[in-house]
């Protein structure tokens, strides 16, 4: 798992420690010291913690002038036990959308499992977005399958052509148009 490092091409457009408006603006990394775990595993010192036991993300890109964010995902989204979503929201993302940021790409190609328990952070999410929304890119489909039993999928798109989006060779305007494009298809 240290292996595992938050996507880094897009570095020298964005990074989440210098953007006073981010909600990690200053925070220090230690290349060097590998504090944090998943379980017994520890995990780049790269990936943000934000209240969660297992899950850790990167903000990748933050676009305040066209209203988005690019938020990669690492380890295991457990909302049963650990109430993942609720830290997710109240530490991250209302500190975005207080910003203006309406609209979410959420990178799931490295969240192995989801434990799902209420939908009341995902549906206060997704109000709070107004016109904006939350696309989940390349989770996997067994997540997929569980956040529709847990009716998550009413709040997040995901799925069809956002599953097999090729979004690292792609700079961060391009991942968002594309994304757009999905999303003003389906929801027209």
């Amino acid at each position: 798992m240290q292996e595992i490092e938050p996507f880094y091409y897009w570095r020298e457009l964005y990074q989440a420690e210098n953007d006073v408006r981010s909600p990690f603006f200053e925070r220090e990394y230690n290349e060097m010291y590998y504090s944090n775990a998943i379980y017994n595993y520890v995990i780049h010192p790269q990936w943000d913690e934000f209240g969660s036991d297992t899950l850790y993300i990167k903000i990748l890109y933050a676009d305040y002038d066209r209203q988005f964010a690019v938020i990669e995902m690492l380890g295991e989204w457990n909302d049963a036990i650990s109430n993942d979503v609720m830290f997710l929201k109240r530490d991250v993302i209302d500190a975005m959308i207080d910003e203006g940021i309406n609209r979410f790409i959420l990178i799931g190609e490295n969240v192995l499992q989801y434990h799902g328990d209420t939908d009341d952070y995902y549906e206060e999410w997704y109000d709070d977005v107004e016109d904006g929304w939350i696309a989940a890119v390349n989770f996997r489909e067994h997540i997929q399958e569980q956040l529709q039993q847990f009716r998550v999928d009413y709040y997040l798109n995901y799925g069809g052509e956002l599953d097999v989006l090729n979004w690292r060779g792609l700079t961060p305007l391009q991942l968002f148009d594309k994304v757009e494009g999905v999303l003003r298809h389906r929801l027209a």
